[in-house]
């Protein structure tokens, strides 16, 4: 039997930043997962570092953690991509125009640094590859965006040079619970004894919950995500649009990655070479294609390299769990990000470290607590809108 301090179930950004943290906090710590870094949501994401557009509850950490992104390069010894280029988002219409005033006029009201770009002009000011259908925008300069992999994986190098047992291609069956605490895992290969777990799984953590009597609200929509051949620089601040039906970013090496909003899905998610895989449509490909070319229109011409599928994990109110389990001290959860935790888990890894640690978190996490469910009805759903 295997032991550690605290078992980190799940090797996305936020377990893998949350083992990084746990290690340099002294703690020994292993990493499972049943496929690998940043397999699903941490790899399929856009992989925007945003704050403009944030749930006043999240906004907080957002900005927390672009101070974090700021130096992150360095603290991990490696290339995490990151570029502080800005985010633009997008109206369309007169509707949407109101939308997006109301989002700066609110966001300013927060302290953050965002301005309203009141005609195309100024927008294309910014990207001049934009077309005339785009009326007005919002702009927050410190807003971001970096590689997804590149960074899941340098957070865990790191972690593993300070000690972190990392295992991946390992299946966890179920977490083993004693009275009110839980005492480890058994995965298909053997049993893992922990004095405390971290469950980060994204999408797979009702799995693990509801043998114990506990889950968490989930829908999960599919959003539709197209990446490009290397092109010429055309966009440098990630796009987005106002009412979240599409997202475009530049990556460094030129692909553009765009995602469509999310959508109903009713697919199964599958493996393939081992990585799960959830596949999308024809029909969302096209509308995806057509949707991003109107607001930017070398897209049509652009080759496609890669398409997938990306799964959600979204909750009732587009907030995610970060909180230990009603009962279970010793077992937290961070999972629930609902498309947008990515830019975040540079911090939401450490509150969820600090959490399992039994450490007071040190920014306010009572918004994402398992409580704000208890008298939930299926109306009470957020809208399937990707929020990232």
């Amino acid at each position: 039997m295997s032991a550690a301090d605290v078992l980190v179930i799940g090797a996305g950004i936020t377990g893998a930043v949350a083992a990084l943290e746990l290690a340099e906090m002294g703690a020994r710590v292993e990493v499972v997962d049943r496929y690998g870094p940043a397999a699903m949501a941490s790899g399929w994401t856009l992989a925007g570092v945003r704050q403009s557009g944030r749930h006043p509850a999240e906004l907080p950490l957002a900005r927390a953690a672009v101070a974090r992104w700021q130096e992150l390069d360095h603290r991990l010894e490696a290339e995490t991509h990151y570029r502080q280029e800005g985010n633009l988002r997008l109206a369309r219409s007169d509707a949407e125009v109101e939308t997006i005033k109301a989002l700066v006029a609110d966001q300013k009201a927060a302290g953050l640094d965002i301005s309203f770009l009141a005609d195309n002009s100024a927008v294309r000011a910014m990207v001049p590859a934009l077309s005339a259908s785009v009326r007005a925008a919002s702009w927050c300069p410190t807003d971001g965006h970096a590689d997804p992999v590149a960074t899941v994986n340098a957070y865990l190098r790191l972690a593993e040079r300070k000690g972190v047992r990392i295992s991946t291609g390992e299946v966890v069956q179920r977490l083993v619970v004693n009275g009110a605490k839980v005492s480890g895992a058994v995965t298909r290969n053997r049993e893992i004894s922990a004095g405390a777990v971290l469950a980060a799984p994204g999408v797979l953590v009702n799995r693990l919950l509801e043998p114990l009597g506990h889950a968490i609200p989930l829908q999960h929509p599919l959003v539709t995500v197209l990446r490009s051949a290397p092109c010429p620089p055309v966009v440098a601040p990630v796009l987005g649009v106002a009412n979240a039906n599409m997202a475009v970013r530049q990556e460094a090496g030129g692909h553009l990655r765009v995602t469509s909003g999310a959508e109903i899905w009713t697919g199964k998610l599958d493996e393939k070479d081992g990585k799960p895989v959830a596949r999308t449509s024809m029909g969302k490909i096209q509308e995806t294609i057509s949707r991003v070319s109107h607001v930017l229109p070398v897209f049509a011409d652009a080759e496609i390299e890669s398409v997938w599928g990306g799964v959600l994990d979204l909750t009732p109110d587009a907030l995610p769990v970060i909180d230990a389990v009603p009962g279970v001290d010793n077992l937290v959860v961070a999972a629930g990000f609902s498309g947008h935790g990515f830019g975040i888990g540079p911090i939401s890894g450490l509150l969820a470290a600090q959490l399992v640690l039994s450490r007071q978190p040190e920014l306010d996490v009572s918004a994402f607590g398992f409580g704000r469910f208890s008298n939930l009805s299926p109306k009470d759903h957020a809208a399937l809108t990707l929020h990232g």
